[in-house]
């Protein structure tokens, strides 16, 4: 029998700096901790609806996955952010962080937290929230700001931290938001002061709310019972100059870039984050099928960015960088692509890759050698018949030579 140790967020941030939903980066949430299994805090986006449900809390799994299956049906059946929020209350330990660009956001249920606000004229209000005193605490809809929760979980190095970051994360989230940053960037900065501060610094992950964005799985715990990604150690490196970039621990064996000789940045976990579900001028939207490795849609993202920087919305190129990838061991556990594999949009920014998971445990494809595979299975026949014969002149010799003493 499998042990799995449960495990809930125990900081959630969301922040809002476009109340209208039309900046594309104008809303953002996100969720880590200190402990393993941060895959089991489960953290629901809807697309359509442009709204995210967070969770954690003291509870286990089972109870939080019930609260957020019950405040999704009741957002899908037009309730209120504070409506949805106040569920968590009716499951023991359960947090619920409800919220969207249009609909505010919303914390209930077991909670310690910060409600900053933002008013036109760039006065800064935060404001001290805990589920001791009852009810929820809300950021109301129209309103700038953001919601912040954050404890320190057993065994943290920094535990007894959480209070004093908690607060100094929520002045300088008041603050970007003041200063014209968008909520994507914000997220990813407070993320990776709370991961400095208070300890709780493990993937987890974070989406943006208008536009769809997500980190997937880039953060996450690769197996059951492990701690995600720390959101405050280096996450890779890049070229600017031509796109290219390679993961840490790979990326602490290259000085320049091997492809351009170009110089490469040093980009952070955190800083990762932030690139993951911020949209710019130059923003691939990067969709992948067939396959759910882990690391399989964040790897080819940062190749497919690489190729369509380089050489633009061209299936052909996607595909051969892609299969260099394949080659050279980034890409695990599918097959070669065709352009045909490609679906390129270029008015929308977006390209479809569609692989081919392997059989069975292949990390790679069959070599594609320049030497037909008939051929190969007729040598391996003549080189298996000779190997008998060989063996058959041992034995033979061995007998002839134990005759010929015996005389």
């Amino acid at each position: 029998m499998m042990c799995i140790n449960s495990v809930a967020a125990t900081c959630n941030v969301m922040v809002i700096t476009d109340p209208t939903g039309k900046d594309p980066n104008g809303a953002a949430a996100g969720s880590m901790s200190f402990a393993d299994n941060m895959f089991q805090s489960t953290f629901l986006m809807s697309k359509e609806h442009h709204f995210a449900v967070l969770s954690g809390g003291t509870g286990g799994s089972d109870s939080r996955l019930d609260s957020i299956v019950d405040a999704v049906a009741s957002l899908e059946n037009n309730a209120s952010a504070a409506s949805a929020a106040s569920i968590a209350s009716k499951y023991k330990g359960a947090r619920l962080v409800v919220g969207g660009p249009e609909m505010g956001i919303s914390i209930g249920g077991s909670f310690d937290a910060y409600v900053v606000t933002v008013d036109g004229n760039g006065s800064i209000t935060v404001t001290p929230y805990s589920s001791t005193s009852g009810g929820i605490a809300t950021l109301q809809p129209g309103q700038k700001g953001a919601i912040i929760h954050l404890r320190n979980s057993e065994g943290n190095p920094l535990y007894g931290t959480a209070a004093t970051v908690r607060k100094e994360t929520a002045i300088n989230i008041g603050k970007m938001i003041r200063d014209g940053y968008p909520a994507t960037t914000i997220v990813s900065e407070a993320m990776g002061e709370v991961a400095n501060d208070s300890g709780e610094k493990y993937g987890g992950g974070a989406v943006n709310l208008v536009s769809g964005l997500s980190t997937g799985d880039m953060f996450t715990p690769k197996d059951l019972n492990e701690s995600g990604y720390p959101m405050n150690e280096v996450y890779s490196k890049s070229c600017a100059d031509c796109g290219w970039s390679v993961g840490y621990p790979s990326s602490e064996n290259y000085e320049v870039c091997p492809v351009c000789n170009g110089e490469l940045t040093t980009i952070y976990a955190y800083e990762a984050l932030g690139n993951a579900i911020t949209v710019t001028s130059d923003s691939v939207s990067v969709s992948v099928y067939g396959s759910e490795k882990p690391g399989l849609a964040s790897t080819t993202k940062q190749i497919v960015d690489a190729s369509v920087a380089k050489y633009g919305y061209d299936a052909s190129a996607i595909a051969t960088s892609i299969n260099k990838g394949i080659n050279n061991g980034l890409l695990v556990g599918v097959d070669h692509v065709e352009p045909k594999d490609i679906n390129v949009k270029k008015d929308s920014k977006a390209v479809g890759v569609y692989y081919t998971a392997l059989n069975g445990d292949k990390s790679s494809p069959s070599w594609d050698l320049p030497v037909d595979a008939n051929l190969l299975n007729i040598l391996g026949s003549i080189q298996t018949a000779i190997g008998v014969i060989l063996i058959l002149l041992v034995v033979f010799r061995s007998r002839l030579l134990k005759s010929f003493q015996n005389r």
